[in-house]
């Protein structure tokens, strides 16, 4: 099994997590993305939108989009699973990877990459610490009730928001996290777990 991705890049992490829960070990192909390796013909082959990562399986098999890989392996790897067995706490864990998705990896990612590249454009740091408020707001009021997204259980909601808010502290923006207590007593949980701290580097 290869990883076509990059250990710095918030998806291929995602997938270093799922992997890390389950015990297993992928191959991982550096592609190299300063170098513009992702848009490579031999790696559009493999993901035609020219982006990290892509899954490859021994058997020729080869998939991309990193949630639908994290659901792959989770289906298809022996292991603790990811995914709630219960309906409602089911519902729950898609309804937030769909927060992250739609509401929150955008915002978070236009302060990240500011910082990253060392633009430090205020106004847009401003701009994406606006769009956090109403999906932490959303968080944190979830978050009061359960120690988990979907529930007592850490599943695929929690890998796919771990990458995101790994940078965002990383990045110095503790603050803007800092006001929502349950989402930072949460991030706690989170990010101290074996798996989190492999697939991140830590």
């Amino acid at each position: 099994m290869k990883l076509h991705g990059n250990p710095m890049s918030t998806c291929t992490r995602k997938v270093l997590t799922v992997l890390a829960e389950k015990g297993r070990e992928a191959e991982l192909v550096n592609i190299d993305l300063m170098k513009g390796e992702q848009k490579s013909p031999a790696h559009v082959a493999r993901q035609p939108f020219g982006v990290v990562p892509a899954l490859e399986l021994d058997d020729g098999f080869v998939m991309y989009e990193s949630r639908a890989i994290s659901r792959f392996l989770d289906r298809t790897l022996p292991g603790p699973s990811l995914t709630p067995a219960d309906p409602k706490a089911y519902a729950l864990m898609e309804q937030f990877i769909g927060v992250e998705q739609s509401y929150f990896s955008g915002p978070a990612m236009k302060i990240v990459m500011e910082r990253f590249r060392g633009t430090n454009n205020e106004e847009n740091i401003a701009k994406g610490r606006e769009g956090l408020k109403r999906p932490l707001e959303v968080l944190d009021a979830a978050l009061a009730t359960r120690p988990y997204l979907a529930g007592n259980d850490f599943t695929l909601a929690e890998v796919c928001f771990a990458p995101y808010m790994d940078y965002l502290f990383g990045v110095g923006e503790k603050d803007t996290v800092a006001p929502y207590k349950n989402v930072m007593a949460w991030w706690d949980r989170v990010s101290n777990r074996p798996s989190v701290k492999k697939a991140h580097g830590r």
